[in-house]
């Protein structure tokens, strides 16, 4: 399994498992886009496609006809096949611009640009004049001045459209890399004019191009990075051209599954990693099936993992959360719940969008794979869409990057008035300020006893000098939360956790919590170690709304009838 191998040539001289995806050459070239954007999801192909091109239409590239042997596109029509081999090719990616700061930033650039002018170093004597040669070997040895590489594509085009007398075929993987890394850590507006202008030179205003293809997760507006770039011709996800050539579709998971000999573990497959809608292309992750089809070499029955959540930061899933109000925390416990939620859609954005609008982040998250089209209508000019959570491996995500995020935001809360309130007894205020923490939460538990559990631990675990326990594990004869001072003069407070079916039952709950708390003597251990002040503390839930109740140890509850 060619896992991590997104070089082509690599790929097929050592003889990995290969899903044939060379139609999209002959659909690339049919096209006849002069500059093409295509926007999928990370890990779903672009950078393997992307050195298939080179590997095919470079006439540098040596060997093609062996390389693509025995694929699709060597069956097609000789208009496809003159093709190969048939142009200098400029390929640069830009993944590795995710740097702390602008400098560090640029200069990864300049790293990809000298690597980029060595693969074509063969031309430097051929050129024509001795001013070209010093402004190509100072590409190559890193010393070109900042405004020079602005020019950079454009520069090297020309120099290869010199010496072959051929038009160029210019590649840019990622592109977007850099702006998403810009925009979180604080340079996006010079990060953005760098790039515009890279592409406006070599995109723009280049008479030594043929046609270019760019790959990145968002189509960033043209305002913003294509600026007058009208040649440009956008492919997203919700485009129908293409859509089988990026991922695995479910005929071709079929197939790899029969290849291993893992046909019955496919509706497992099928649960975890299917589910993503390209055009009207039913799309299966490629990284997350490679992965799993590979775990499952020594052992068939190995459990299926969220290889997919490894491969990014979820920035934008964790900026989401952290500046969600009530309605979104709402929706985002929907999607959980294998509900829908409907939000207008529109590609044409920028990253300094998220600042605006709730709506804003939720594109972000269609387009980069978190949310999947049920379906899409239209009303007036707005197009709206049907989304969900595509598949367990992206559920699987919102769920444990939430509860961390959740718990790291309970970290840094002020709960000492929380705190005094549950020493003093104050059952009311108790109330109140779990009620208000209970609203900031998301629950995707369906609000069972055991999500309820875990919050109240939660909120209590932080709390100064006192020791907080645990002991629902530990069976019957023990209460759910024990918070104690280490000293035996000091105070313990024993709580149980009920769950209401209605609001109006919250009261009850709360009495029965005690009556437990009562009839099963959890204070006994308590008074056997000597602690004296012991406060009894019933809390109930209903949804997202909290009551507790509190007595001592010469206080006596009655359930009402």
């Amino acid at each position: 399994m060619p896992i991590g191998i997104d070089n082509f040539r690599k790929l097929r001289e050592g003889n990995y498992y290969y899903i044939d995806k060379t139609f999209f050459i002959k659909e690339l070239l049919d096209m006849k886009g002069e500059v093409n954007l295509f926007t999928r999801p990370r890990r779903f192909g672009k950078t393997l496609n992307m050195s298939m091109l080179r590997c095919f239409l470079d006439i540098e590239q040596k060997g093609a006809s062996e390389l693509f042997a025995g694929t699709k596109i060597m069956n097609e029509e000789t208009q496809y096949l003159d093709h190969m081999g048939n142009y200098p090719v400029i390929m640069l990616t830009l993944k590795s611009m995710k740097q702390a700061t602008y400098d560090n930033a640029f200069y990864c650039l300049k790293e990809e640009i000298s690597r980029e002018y060595k693969v074509h170093d063969q031309i430097l004597e051929k050129l024509n004049y001795n001013t070209d040669k010093e402004k190509f070997l100072r590409f190559i040895e890193r010393t070109a001045e900042p405004e020079e590489y602005l020019g950079a594509l454009k520069f090297l085009s020309e120099c290869l459209c010199q010496v072959y007398g051929r038009k160029v075929v210019i590649l840019i993987d990622e592109y977007d890399v850099p702006l998403e890394n810009a925009y979180f850590q604080g340079f996006y507006d010079k990060m953005a004019a760098l790039i515009r202008s890279l592409f406006e030179t070599a995109l723009k205003t280049n008479e030594s191009l043929e046609f270019a293809v760019i790959t990145g997760c968002l189509r960033i507006s043209k305002e913003s990075i294509f600026t007058g770039l009208n040649n440009l011709k956008i492919l997203s996800v919700t485009s129908a051209s293409c859509a089988e050539h990026f991922g695995f579709t479910p005929a071709e998971v079929t197939k790899i599954l029969e290849d291993y000999g893992l046909e019955d573990n496919q509706e497992n497959v099928q649960k975890w990693y299917d589910g993503y809608r390209f055009g009207e292309t039913e799309v299966y992750n490629p990284w997350s099936v490679i992965n799993y089809v590979d775990s499952c070499y020594h052992d068939k029955n190995a459990l299926a993992k969220p290889y997919w959540s490894n491969t990014s930061s979820n920035s934008i899933v964790r900026m989401l959360i952290e500046r969600a109000d009530i309605s979104v925390k709402q929706e985002i416990e929907a999607l959980i719940a294998r509900q829908t939620i409907t939000k207008p859609v529109h590609e044409d954005i920028t990253y300094d969008d998220m600042d605006s609008t709730q709506d804003n982040l939720w594109n972000f998250l269609f387009f980069t794979g978190y949310l999947k089209k049920i379906r899409e209508y239209q009303e007036g000019e707005t197009i709206y869409m049907e989304m969900a959570i595509p598949n367990s491996e992206v559920r699987y995500i919102y769920k444990n990057t939430v509860l961390r995020w959740f718990e790291e935001q309970t970290g840094k809360k002020e709960l000492t008035p929380l705190y005094n309130s549950l020493l003093c007894g104050d059952a009311e205020k108790f109330s109140e300020l779990l009620s208000e923490n209970l609203m900031d939460t998301i629950s995707f538990y369906d609000y069972q006893e055991s999500y309820y559990h875990g919050f109240l631990a939660g909120m209590l675990k932080n709390m100064g000098n006192y020791i907080v326990q645990s002991n629902r594990e530990s069976g019957i004869g023990r209460p759910d939360l024990l918070v104690r001072y280490p000293s035996v003069k000091g105070k313990a407070v024993i709580i149980e956790i009920k769950v209401a079916k209605t609001y109006r039952e919250l009261e009850r709950k709360c009495l029965e919590a005690l009556t437990q708390i009562d009839e099963r003597n959890y204070e006994k251990a308590l008074q056997k170690e000597g602690y004296q002040d012991i406060l009894k503390c019933g809390v109930a839930f209903y949804r997202k709304e909290c009551m507790a109740k509190m007595k001592g140890e010469d206080q006596n509850e009655r359930i009402p009838s």
